[in-house]
């Protein structure tokens, strides 16, 4: 892969030309089944998902409130593992070569499997990106260069407490996009404040010009349209997972993930 063919930078490339918000959409490999996920990612793309974040299940997602750690329960109990999910997107290739996948998770496994051959698995498994929630930007160099060198992005977190020395820092290494996330606390809480936001987001083009997305809070697609309207796009991540929770099986999921994800593409294009 070339430096101009990353997905994650041509796929932004193509909307910012469009004029158009990114809809980045999260599920949990594993969850609803191993069988099913790949499924549910291609239902993703149809629906109209630009980017996909994989989550790695993990068993302290500490990051995640209570419905992406029930998610991560689930996926673990169908023995969903980093190398799984690695094949899972190798498997997602086979029929689309275009989306671009970023795997999502915490640092315990990668440093398990190691940096470089997880940088290597990355790339020969067609993933684009990756955003290891847990590992501090001062232990991220090592990984940063491996990347980097595989032509892979590495996406990093800013909270609504970073500083500005923060976020200088943090964004001299990301790549890809930032992730901005909209609450303090967990996946899934609370209640969005657009005007903190909006100031945040302002604060953050400052220091960078990746593109930015926002994530947390997002519901559905009045959420998904506001949080996005100041940035580059919207991450949506509790209410796909909760959807696969309630669903009986594959078909079902499949079915309430591509109605959610159709009413945000729409409510972002409109």
């Amino acid at each position: 892969m070339t430096e101009e063919q990353n997905r994650i930078d041509r796929r932004f490339a193509k909307l910012r030309g469009e004029g158009r918000k990114a809809l980045v959409t999260y599920i949990v490999a594993g969850d609803g089944g191993l069988e099913n996920t790949v499924g549910l990612m291609h239902q993703l793309v149809a629906s109209g998902s630009d980017l996909i974040e994989l989550g790695v299940p993990f068993s302290d997602p500490m990051a995640e409130g209570p419905v992406i750690q029930k998610g991560h329960e689930r996926a673990l109990e169908h023995k969903a593992s980093l190398r799984k999910c690695l094949a899972l997107v190798q498997e997602f290739r086979t029929r689309d070569a275009d989306t671009p996948v970023i795997l999502m998770g915490y640092a315990n496994p990668i440093v398990k499997m190691g940096f470089e051959a997880f940088a290597d698995n990355m790339r020969e498994a067609g993933v684009d990106g990756a955003l290891t929630v847990d590992l501090p930007a001062e232990e991220a160099g090592p990984l940063n260069e491996l990347l980097k060198a595989r032509n892979l992005r590495n996406i990093f977190l800013l909270t609504p407490t970073t500083s500005d020395q923060r976020i200088a820092e943090i964004t001299r290494l990301a790549s890809g996009f930032v992730y901005y996330v909209s609450l303090k606390g967990v996946t899934g809480a609370g209640h969005l404040d657009l005007d903190s936001v909006r100031e945040n987001l302002a604060r953050i083009r400052r220091h960078t010009d990746l593109p930015l997305c926002v994530g947390f809070g997002i519901k559905d697609g009045a959420s998904a349209k506001a949080v996005s309207a100041d940035g580059d796009g919207a991450v949506v991540g509790s209410v796909l997972v909760s959807a696969v929770g309630e669903s009986a099986d594959g078909a079902a999921a499949k079915d309430r993930v591509g109605a959610l994800v159709s009413e945000m593409r729409t409510a972002l294009d409109n």
